[in-house]
């Protein structure tokens, strides 16, 4: 099996990024030989390092071991999302058609059926579960039921699968960083996203921005954001992709606004069932969906803005 032809600037990025979860590992070690309590601290850069290595060794083979790696995750988001959602018993079979939805997805994204891919989920899927709850005779909360697992199916499995749609960009429109460095540029945006508001609120938020939501963010922390998620896609939008400073400068700060918004929605739904975590499988980091909320915005709107800026006819 042989290793993607990694553009160079998308190699050096790579390294850069893992010798700062070296340095941020060690600075954790020196605390902890110091007395401070950072054992939380320590467990988050932990998963943090599996959850880069395991992005790093499914994107740096075959083009089909990074779509079988992004459908795993959307599976386990899928399913953790039923796992928090109360929905009966009865509707397994209704459930089951969901679950059928991924590989069937992943399959128009691996033979470029871009067209089907925009339609599956949103329409095919919206149809399709009404109809299996008539054949199941159920009436009890048919449309909550129908509304529950059509976002869940949106969210975890259309929204996600952006991740894996870039791959149907003709790699010659990205010639700095390939189609590794665009995955890569959004991963590492929406990451230094969470980082830039978590930083700037503890530092400086006073003013709360939705505090029935989640009380711990404030406009200092979402304005934060803004301006060093910008100030890193500058950087990384010259080096890994093919936007200006003006077009990376605007693609930053839609992104963290988006990103932001992702993080609340999720908040929000964690708040109305009464949980703190989608699940504990990462952790520190909680589950899928408590670290990938934010890729659920950001990731399609990033596709979608690369798409019309470059003029990419992807569709067939």
């Amino acid at each position: 099996m042989e290793l993607h032809n990694i553009a160079p600037n998308t190699l050096i990025a790579l390294i850069i990024f893992y010798i700062f979860l070296i340095l941020m590992s060690i600075a954790g070690f020196i605390l902890r030989k110091a007395g401070k309590n950072v054992d939380n601290f320590i467990t988050r850069m932990n998963s943090f390092w599996i959850i880069a290595l395991l992005f790093t060794c499914a994107f740096a083979f075959s083009r089909k071991i990074a779509l079988l790696f992004i459908m795993l995750l959307c599976y386990l988001a899928l399913k953790e999302f039923f796992s928090i959602i109360p929905i009966r018993k009865s509707l397994r079979d209704v459930v089951f058609w969901a679950y059928i939805a991924i590989p069937v997805q992943f399959y128009f994204i691996y033979t470029n059926w871009i067209v089907m891919f925009y339609l599956f989920v949103p329409l095919y899927m919206f149809l399709l579960i009404p109809v299996a709850m008539v054949k199941k005779g159920e009436t009890q909360g048919f449309i909550k039921s129908c509304a529950v697992i059509h976002w869940g199916l949106m969210s975890a499995v259309y929204s996600l699968g952006y991740v894996a749609l870039f791959y149907s960009i003709p790699a010659s429109i990205n010639p700095k960083g390939g189609i590794l460095g665009l995955i890569f540029y959004i991963l590492i945006l929406t990451i230094s996203n969470d980082f830039s508001q978590f930083f700037f609120g503890k530092t400086m938020g006073r003013h709360k921005i939705v505090p029935t939501i989640s009380p711990n963010k404030t406009w200092e922390g979402f304005l934060g954001g803004i301006f060093g998620t910008t100030i890193i896609s500058i950087i990384m939008g010259y080096f890994l992709t093919p936007m200006s400073i003006y077009q990376s400068a605007f693609a930053g700060a839609v992104l963290a606004v988006a990103g932001f918004l992702g993080d609340v929605t999720m908040s929000g739904v964690k708040r109305d069932l009464g949980i703190k975590d989608t699940s504990q499988l990462i952790p520190g980091h909680g589950g899928i969906l408590d670290r990938f909320d934010s890729l659920i915005f950001t990731a399609p709107l990033f596709f979608h803005y690369i798409a019309y800026v470059f003029d990419i006819n992807i569709l067939r």
